[in-house]
Order: C-alpha cells, then structure tokens, then sequence
C-alpha cells in the first residue's frame, strides 16, 4: 500500500469513528490528491481549528478559490461547523477530512469530477 492509500484510509478511520460520516472513498481519494504535498508534511496535514489565520486561508485558499465560492460569513460558519463535528478537542484534524467535509457541506463535488 501506498503512503496515500495509507493516508486516505487515516483519513476515512477519523470520518467514521470522528465524524459518524460514511465516506464516499472516491470523493474522499480526489480531496486528498487535491491537497498535493501538504499531506505528508506533519505542519500542513493538519489544520489547527483555533488558529484564526489557518483558517481564514481555509477559507480563501480553499473555500474561494478552489470551489469557487463567493466570500460571506456563511464560510467561516461551516468551517466551525466541521471543525465542531471533528470535535475542537481533536489535535490532529487532517485538511484532506476537513476540506472533504467543507467539499460536502457546500455539495461542491462536482469540482473533483
């Protein structure tokens, strides 16, 4: 298996068991390849929920740009949303599960078709 299959499934255990959300897996491998390198650096796999300039690029970098949403406070409220359904006590909450529940929240999959 590879270091990504290895990931992706991480990723799919904390939507399970974190989250109480079955995965759709090849959403799931799309978000995941579509974060690039960040995955395997410690740093940037990870979002820090209580870091408000992480968040704010989540918001840009992410929300804005990638699936194309315009900026409003309803961006930054689903973003709590799931950093609250990831559980705020969680240390490592992986980008790759935050951007595909953020990805399912908007119903944006069509980015990654």
């Amino acid at each position: 298996m590879s270091k990504r299959d290895e990931l992706i499934a991480k990723y799919a255990d904390d939507l399970k068991n974190k989250c109480k959300i079955t995965p759709d897996m090849a959403l799931l491998t799309k978000v995941t390849i579509g974060c690039g390198p960040a995955i395997y650096n410690n740093d940037s796999a990870t979002v820090a929920g209580t870091d408000e300039s992480e968040l704010e690029t989540v918001k840009k970098n992410f929300l804005m740009k990638k699936l194309g949403l315009a900026d409003s406070p309803k961006l930054m409220e689903a973003i709590n949303a799931v950093i609250d359904t990831y559980g705020r006590s969680e240390r490592a909450k992986y980008r790759a599960v935050i951007y595909y529940m953020l990805t399912k929240h908007f119903g944006k999959e069509s980015v990654y078709k």
